[in-house]
């Protein structure tokens, strides 16, 4: 089975991983030009217009393979517009989140474009592997933001033992040993988030940035408070105070069949918002989202010395 680099025509198999309001283009213009490639979440742009120019530019800038990710379920309202911006301006491959990829695959694939689909357990592999997906995105419980609920090791293990295309990780890798070990047991690479909000080039706040220090892989939490979905985050003071699980009235809200298709909307609207001000303000309110990987940021650096150390051994 190809590995990453093989599939991109890339040097190094791994990707910059699409960050809600962190990964940016010049972040991705640096991680192609030190030879991994990266991708963009399509929420971080208000406009379709935005997103069609920046696919445009990066294109300008290398001709080497990047991506786009596009949330394909419902609490994306704006997902036919994004989806019809990307497919005019072609990247080389969409990763899809928390919905159903079908169409997504059905129309990338006319005009050349790879999707990458997101899982978290074999169930989700093998149905987008029957969609025709291109390569699986292996959510596991390590990875920063929505999280999966297997560990690293063995949901790889679990779908290279029963998928027939590649297998890329996401979360538990923040090392050049990471790297070699998930490779080791069959992944076609790796993506990768928390690390390279570490970096100069990143725009989330100082304080965000220092807690990234500060704090270590026991602080990190499981919490339904942002989207309804798992998410990986700081325990903070604030995180604390306010609690990890839904309460009454979000449960009532998600499980009522009347009010349930406006909810997973409503929820992950409030989710991102808090995000935005989470990652750009100075406040004590804070859902600081990151991985277990926080443990080996030690100090700010450039994002090409972060992507380096990673990827080349010591």
């Amino acid at each position: 089975m190809q590995s990453l680099d093989k599939i991109l025509d890339i040097k190094y198999p791994v990707i910059l991983a699409p960050m809600f309001l962190v990964t940016t283009p010049e972040m991705v213009r640096i991680a192609l030009d030190c030879g991994i490639t990266g991708a963009i979440p399509a929420m971080n742009f208000r406009k379709e217009s935005e997103l069609k120019a920046a696919i445009e530019d990066l294109k300008k800038h290398s001709d080497k393979a990047f991506g786009i990710n596009l949330i394909t379920n419902r609490s994306n309202q704006k997902y036919k517009k994004q989806l019809k911006a990307i497919l005019e301006a072609k990247p080389a491959f969409v990763i899809s989140s928390l919905g159903n990829p079908k169409e997504l695959i059905t129309e990338a694939h006319k005009v050349g474009i790879k999707v990458f689909c997101d899982v978290v357990d074999l169930k989700f592999a093998k149905k987008v592997e029957d969609l025709g997906a291109d390569a699986i995105i292996a959510v596991n419980s390590s990875a920063g933001g929505h999280s999966g609920i297997i560990e690293r090791d063995e949901l790889i293990g679990q779908l290279v033992a029963n998928c027939q295309i590649p297998i890329i990780n996401a979360g538990g890798v923040s090392t050049n040993s990471d790297l070699n070990h998930v490779m080791s047991l069959g992944a076609a690479g790796a993506s990768v988030g928390t690390i390279f909000m570490a970096s100069h080039e990143c725009h989330i706040s100082d304080d965000y940035k220092q807690a990234l220090i500060k704090y270590g892989k026991d602080d990190i939490v499981l919490t339904r408070k942002l989207s309804g979905v798992p998410s990986c985050v700081i325990k903070t003071e604030y995180v604390k105070k306010l609690g990890t699980k839904p309460n009454i009235l979000e449960l009532l809200i998600k499980n009522n069949t009347f009010l349930k298709k406006y909810a997973k909307y409503l929820i992950t609207n409030f989710g991102m918002k808090k995000l935005e001000k989470a990652a750009f303000s100075a406040t004590y309110k804070n859902f600081w989202v990151a991985s277990k990987a926080i443990e080996n940021i030690k100090e700010i650096q450039n994002l090409s010395v972060i992507i380096k150390k990673l990827v080349q051994p010591k």
